[in-house]
């Protein structure tokens, strides 16, 4: 699977996302300690320097996510993670065959290892919402939303057959 240099697959690249994702949610829960030696084994590669540098690097990111005013948390929160989804790219595209395959079983049990922190998700064809949610039909559109087992749609009109 060899992939040019900037052209990762779209599944790297929503695994690199992830691991962005995971990095900054992570920040910050008693969780933290354990990610950051994890992220930064994983993109130090076995060479103690760049682990080092990456542990600063990911207290550098808690430090930014927990100075900023709370107007400003979620605009922090996508820097931080469209930078370190940029660093999960790179060091997926510096390695290829067996290496890349063990860094995609690492990045992605470091991700689904991560503990639930408000966050949502859904299955195949499915969206997933961390809010409210507004379904609304006008001028004779249709509009339907499935939970789980429920589905809620458009109440027949007053006189039309039931479906």
């Amino acid at each position: 699977m060899n992939v040019g240099a900037g052209m990762l697959e779209e599944a790297l690249v929503s695994l690199a996302m992830a691991g962005g994702t995971a990095v900054v949610q992570t920040a910050g829960t008693q969780a933290w300690d354990g990610l950051r030696v994890r992220v930064a084994r994983l993109l130090g590669r076995g060479d103690g320097e760049r682990e080092r540098t990456e542990l600063d690097r990911l207290d550098r990111t808690a430090g930014a996510l927990e100075a900023q005013p709370s107007a400003e948390v979620d605009r922090a929160r996508l820097r931080q993670e469209a930078s370190w989804q940029t660093r999960f790219e790179a060091l997926l595209e510096d390695v290829d065959g067996p290496e890349r395959e063990q860094v995609v079983a690492e990045l992605r049990a470091l991700v689904q290892e991560q503990p639930a922190s408000g966050e949502v998700s859904a299955g195949d064809h499915g969206v997933a919402v961390g809010g409210s949610v507004e379904v609304r039909a006008d001028h004779g559109a249709v509009a339907a939303l499935r939970v789980g087992d429920v589905t809620l749609g458009n109440p027949s009109q007053p006189g039309s057959p039931q479906g």
